[in-house]
């Protein structure tokens, strides 16, 4: 998956192409006392300051026209504690460095996204979540966090130091400071065995809390037009190790869900009245299979075709109505969707703006093919996510303003008045955080 493109003119694009920015100039930091006076020589400038990672965003959280600062030379782990089982690493390290150097020392994070492109900032800042009954995202395994504040000093924090910065930094959206170095919780690599089936929409739904509290990690996704829908069971393993086979992982995961994929959105967007009958198809391609692997193996894939994404959190005992909502609206509609809706879930957490703070949750993400027309369908999916109280992830596409994480996020002057503290000039601000939290 490629990483974000700098023009020759300056213009900063996001991986999926939909934000670009004009920075004034771009700093790339080799250390944290280099990021601090990059972000004082701003203020003396009056300019802004946002850091990016690699733009897999589909907001302009990270755009500027101020001064950019690319972390990708603040990589690396700083320090493993194996008494505490922590380990501290730089913010711009990507996360598939991340495991693949836990995994050589024996190691593993709890739980993953479904990507490891993003920098380890971007990641948490965005609140980028997979899929668990008792684990929860990324931001929620961190024991620590180092960032630089809009005065250019270094603020540490923990639970036990600065816990009110802690509390909201985790997932700070870019809005509290630059985040240089976190401290992540991790445990003794570990063993998954993923179920991967085909089922149909009404048997998931019918059977969605079963299916949830019987394993440690569900995710499903539904087809549009369909009625079928694709699962995924992953749970904790004591072998042996039986990774996918080296020509079915190809076939499966590269050739169908990449190569085949992307001819079928190609085709799709040319001839939109195609979708359905491509649909019923790619709904059939993938068979049943068990693996059993390391858990960023199993927890992770590649996702070669680009695409814009909108995704809810509801609260979980929502889920299933919320779903069944879509389903009707996509078949009333003319809309023609050739991508799945992806279904994961999360538990509460107290990180005060996490799209699972305070409430056991359940995400639905929508996507259209890059260059298709996705207003309509996103639309018409928001009217349905807000009126179930949903909360959008920070790094997808949505409308929402300050007024409305009002209502949805019980802790949110919290975190505007911890802002107003840390950055009362807006040092670190750009119109989508003015527009989400206020001015």
């Amino acid at each position: 998956m490629s990483t974000t493109v700098s023009g020759k003119s300056g213009t900063w694009r996001n991986w999926a192409g939909n934000v670009t920015a004009r920075p004034v100039r771009e700093v790339t930091p080799a250390s944290v006392d280099e990021l601090s006076a990059a972000v004082r020589k701003a203020a003396e400038d009056g300019l802004t300051v946002k850091a990016v990672g690699t733009g897999h965003s589909f907001t302009a959280a990270a755009a500027t026209d101020g001064v950019l600062i690319r972390p990708q030379l603040l990589t690396g782990i700083r320090k493993i504690d194996r008494t505490a089982m922590t380990v501290t690493v730089e913010a711009g390290t990507p996360l598939k460095r991340l495991n693949m150097a836990l995994a050589r020392e024996g190691l593993s994070l709890t739980n993953m996204g479904d990507i490891m492109e993003q920098t380890v900032s971007g990641a948490i800042s965005t609140g980028t979540h997979g899929t668990g009954r008792d684990s929860a995202s990324i931001a929620a395994q961190i024991k620590g966090l180092e960032l630089v504040t809009a005065d250019g000093s270094v603020l540490s924090c923990s639970e036990h130091e600065n816990p009110e910065v802690f509390a909201a930094a985790r997932i700070g959206i870019g809005a509290l400071g630059i985040v240089t170095a976190i401290t992540f919780s991790v445990e003794p690599v570990f063993l998954l065995t993923a179920r991967e089936e085909p089922m149909t929409f009404d048997r998931v739904t019918a059977d969605f809390e079963e299916l949830f509290t019987e394993n440690e990690h569900f995710e499903f996704y539904w087809f549009p037009h369909t009625g079928n829908c694709n699962t995924k069971r992953n749970n904790r393993s004591a072998g042996p190790e039986r990774p996918v086979g080296p020509i079915r992982g190809w076939i499966e995961d590269e050739f169908l869900s990449n190569g085949v994929f992307q001819v079928v959105n190609l085709l799709g967007r040319a001839v939109p009245a195609a979708i359905p009958s491509m649909a019923r198809l790619s709904s059939r391609a993938l068979s049943a299979r068990t693996y059993t692997d390391i858990p960023y193996e199993v927890f992770t894939s590649q996702r070669r075709v680009r695409f814009v994404e909108m995704e809810y959190a509801v609260p979980r005992e929502a889920l299933v109505e919320t779903l069944r909502e879509l389903k009707s609206m996509v078949d009333r509609s003319s809309l023609r969707v050739s991508f799945p809706v992806e279904v994961r879930t999360a538990p509460a957490d107290d990180i005060t703006l996490s799209t699972a703070s305070g409430r056991e949750s359940a995400y639905i993400a929508v996507h259209m093919f890059r260059g298709t027309p996705y207003q309509e369908y996103f639309t018409a999916a928001e009217r349905i996510f807000t009126a179930h109280e949903g909360r959008p992830h920070w790094g997808k596409v949505h409308t929402r303003d300050a007024e409305y994480f009002t209502k949805v996020y019980p802790r949110f002057g919290e975190f505007t008045a911890l802002r107003d503290r840390l950055d009362p000039d807006r040092r670190f601000a750009n119109d989508y955080l003015r527009r989400v939290l206020g001015s």
